[in-house]
Order: structure tokens, then C-alpha cells, then sequence
């Protein structure tokens, strides 16, 4: 995984250098061509280190029993619900007029083919029933990179909430928060019968960038 990051890395800075305009022998060209190679080794050091801790993580979720998994799901999904009624104060209205909610952790990867995947919960909550879920994303992506984030999901109804669970659901290009530090105003009401919400360690997301993800039922820990 390390040497294909770091050759996507190289790769990525020869074709900058041999693009028109640098390299061509004057001084600013040079300047920016090395200040790239600079950036980009920085990136692709960082992204190495994000992906070992992933593996890590992901080494721990295999050895753990079901149980385990399913109470560190609801965990995350606690936690990012706290961190979002943080964030945005009125997004806790919305909740309370929600039929259920639902919270997912995913780690994003663009390596010239984007993908990611992750696990959450969905939550009834008037009653607190449980359905674990996993998630998906895959297309083209542009760039070296990796982004951790969270996505809570706001039900409008139980027809809403029953068709996520039971049929599962993927994102089209228009998905989108519709609140964030940007627009905090704008979220005061449901779209479509759901509210989407995307953190990410700058904090809320003013819209969120879940394209082309689904979402669908976990069998193994609903057994």
C-alpha cells in the first residue's frame, strides 16, 4: 500500500513538471515546479500515515466479536451526534422532530479511482431499535488523498426511515447538506424527507460530499 501511494505520489509531480510553462528554464517556473514537489511529498506522507492507522483500525474491527462491533457503533454514532448538535445548535430542532436518525463512519480514499467504506447505525428515536448498516462509495476521483468523515442522516417519517433501512439508499450528485458553518441558516426543514449532515475534522460541512454513496443493511451484526 506505502510503495503504491508514494509511486501515484511521483508519478503525479513528473507529470506537473513536464506540463507547458514549467521547466522551461525561467526561474519562477522552477520555483513553483519545486514548491509542488515539496507539497505533494508532504500529501502523500501524510496520506501513508492515515492509511497505516487505518489498517490498524481495520485489523482491530476483524478480531472483535459482533457484540463489540455493534457497541462501538453506537458509540461513534453518539458521538457525532453530540458533535453535531455542537456545531449547529438548531440541528438538534430538526432531530426532535425526526422519526429516526441515523450516523456513519467512512474513510474516503482518491487514488486516481476513489473509494471508501465504513459502518453505522440507524436509530428509531422514540424507541431506540437498532439496525446496523454498512456503506460504500466507488468512482473517479482526481488527486492524491484520504478523508475521514462522519454523516448523520435526519428521518422526516417512518416511511423515510423504513425505506433507508429496508431498501438502502445511495446519494446522487444533488445530495448535500444544507447546513454548516457557511449556512447555518439554511437547514430548517427537511428535503425530501431527509436531512444530511457531513463532519469532518475542520468540523460541519456546509455541504456534504456523499456522491455516489450507498448505504444498505449490515446482515452479520442484525443477526
Amino acid at each position: 500500500m506505502r510503495k503504491t501511494l508514494m509511486s501515484l505520489a511521483v508519478v503525479g509531480v513528473i507529470g506537473l513538471l513536464v506540463m507547458p510553462g514549467l521547466g522551461c528554464g525561467k526561474p519562477e517556473a522552477e520555483d513553483v515546479a519545486d514548491e509542488t514537489v515539496v507539497v505533494v511529498e508532504e500529501e502523500a506522507g501524510e496520506t501513508v500515515e492515515v492509511v497505516e492507522e487505518t489498517e490498524v483500525e481495520e485489523a482491530e474491527w476483524k478480531s472483535m466479536k459482533q457484540d463489540s462491533k455493534a457497541a462501538k457503533l453506537d458509540n461513534t454514532a453518539e458521538e457525532s451526534l453530540l458533535t453535531l448538535f455542537a456545531e449547529n445548535p438548531k440541528t438538534r430542532e430538526l432531530y426532535l422532530r425526526s422519526y429516526g436518525w441515523a450516523a456513519f463512519d467512512n474513510l474516503k480514499l482518491a487514488l486516481g479511482v476513489s473509494g471508501g467504506g465504513g459502518n453505522g447505525v440507524a436509530v428509531v428515536r422514540a424507541t431506540g431499535d437498532k439496525t446496523y448498516m454498512k456503506m460504500g462509495t466507488a468512482g473517479i476521483g482526481v488527486g492524491l488523498g484520504v478523508k475521514k468523515y462522519q454523516v448523520v442522516f435526519f428521518m422526516q417519517d417512518s416511511q423515510t426511515f423504513d425505506q433507508f433501512v429496508d431498501k438502502g439508499w445511495q446519494a446522487d450528485a444533488a445530495a448535500g447538506a444544507v447546513a454548516g458553518k457557511a449556512g447555518v441558516e439554511v437547514m430548517t426543514d427537511f428535503v425530501n424527507g431527509l436531512a444530511v449532515y457531513q463532519l469532518t475534522e475542520k468540523g460541519l460541512m456546509a455541504n456534504a460530499d456523499i456522491a455516489g454513496t450507498k448505504y444498505w443493511k449490515n446482515k452479520k451484526l442484525n443477526d
